[in-house]
């Protein structure tokens, strides 16, 4: 699992982690140096000492080695068994690190016409400063590493701070209060090609609301005016005696799309102004008669098909919305039962907290349910298009929920949630 920590952490931990490995690699350094330089320090001051003695020794081999608290030093002629110097005897010539009676020692062996020579340098103050030294680097490198994350925590904030403040003003800005320019506040870096990034973006999605406010604009004069004649001119057409039933029937059907594009288009007007205008005022609704004007309109439309239409009316609810928005998702609903269902009927209940729409028609499968409300989603070729998607658009605007559940070959039943 990735752990998210901010970027002001980031910076200190990577300080942290460099001072810690800097520190630790110059403490190894330091502390591999120090023996080496000590222990060549050791190896020419008893070379020294034995070569002096041995020089003293050649003139009169009664001469005394030199001894002291710290040095020791022998004369070994020959290898005398269960001899406790045995282990001098057999060492080779040149610098050694021995355990002599449970005390470590530094000797230093020469060979000279047979006779064996050693010098012992006690290291238990050698061991003894070379822990002190260690614990030393020990404290220094964790000093560093403390004092580098303590300085990793004030660069970052200072590193950071631009990029904070450029989160708290893009956070700050709403399409109320109008663009506001930032490259101007930021210096001519990195953080500042972000913000003029950021003024260029806030440039262009200005540009295209309004666009949109235009296109919205137009629609609502351009659209609804043609919208009106067709309808007008289709009622005078439906009024004159003389119209065959064939020709009648052709009109019907221009007057019916020409009302579901009036209200599909009064429906997305409504929907691309922003919720909770102050400018947008809805009425109280009665949810009975837009739902008696929905269903005596199909019924009139049923055409050919033998096909009941059954409304229970058992509780009248009242909602707070605009009414051709409730009938565009009615009408939706009430159409797509309609149109999927050969035979037998629609039957709709409408309850204090919503819709029930029932039917007998073919159903849709797993696939199709679950993606019956998706945008431009069509089933089969009797699909609108946008009319489930504009019905869940719709919905979502009033906190309303719809459920659906279906068997293929028997029918669908759609539940509308008004809370």
């Amino acid at each position: 699992m990735r752990v998210r920590t901010s970027l002001r952490f980031r910076v200190t931990l990577s300080f942290a982690l460099l001072a810690a490995g800097v520190s630790s690699g110059l403490a190894g350094v330091l502390y591999v140096l120090t023996i080496q330089m000590e222990e060549r320090l050791i190896e020419e001051k008893l070379s020294a000492e034995l070569e002096d003695y041995m020089g003293r020794y050649a003139l009169d081999p009664d001469t005394a080695p030199p001894s002291s608290t710290t040095i020791r030093s022998y004369v070994l002629s020959a290898a005398g068994a269960g001899r406790s110097l045995d282990t001098l005897y057999e060492l080779e010539p040149g610098l050694h690190h021995i355990n002599l009676d449970g005390t470590g020692y530094y000797a230093e062996v020469r060979v000279s016409d047979g006779t064996h020579f050693a010098v012992l340098y006690d290291d238990t103050q050698i061991r003894h400063r070379e822990t002190k030294f260690m614990l030393f680097l020990a404290g220094g490198a964790v000093t560093m590493v403390l004092l580098s994350a303590v300085l990793g925590w004030w660069l970052a904030r200072r590193v950071t701070y631009p990029v904070c403040e450029l989160a708290r003003r893009v956070s700050d800005l709403s399409p109320e209060a109008g663009s506001i320019v930032l490259g101007d506040i930021f210096p001519n870096d990195e953080v500042g090609q972000l913000a003029r990034d950021f003024d260029d973006y806030q440039r262009r999605l200005a540009e295209f609301v309004d666009r949109e406010r235009a296109f919205t604009g137009d629609v609502s004069h351009e659209l609804r005016t043609p919208l009106t004649v067709i309808e007008g001119a289709a009622e005078i057409m439906l009024a004159d005696t003389d119209l065959d039933e064939a020709n009648r029937g052709r009109v019907e059907r221009i007057a019916r799309a020409a009302s579901e594009a009036s209200e599909v288009t009064s429906a997305l007007l409504l929907l691309a102004r922003k919720e909770n205008s102050e400018a947008y005022t809805v009425s109280e609704c009665q949810v009975e008669d837009v739902l008696k004007q929905v269903v005596q309109e199909y019924l009139r439309i049923r055409n050919k098909k033998s096909l009941f239409m059954e409304l229970n009316i058992e509780e009248r609810p009242v909602l707070e919305v605009e009414p051709s928005l409730l009938r565009v998702v009615l009408g939706n609903l009430i159409r797509n039962a309609y149109a999927y269902t050969q035979k037998g009927g629609v039957k709709i209940t409408l309850k204090n907290d919503g819709v029930i729409i029932e039917d007998t028609g073919v159903g849709m499968s797993d696939t199709e349910l679950a993606r019956a409300l998706d945008r431009h989603y069509r089933a089969s070729k009797k699909g609108g298009g946008i009319g489930l998607s504009l019905v869940k658009r719709i919905c979502q605007r009033y906190g309303w929920n719809i459920s659906l559940a279906s068997e293929a070959g028997i029918g669908t039943r759609v539940r509308l949630w008004f809370k």
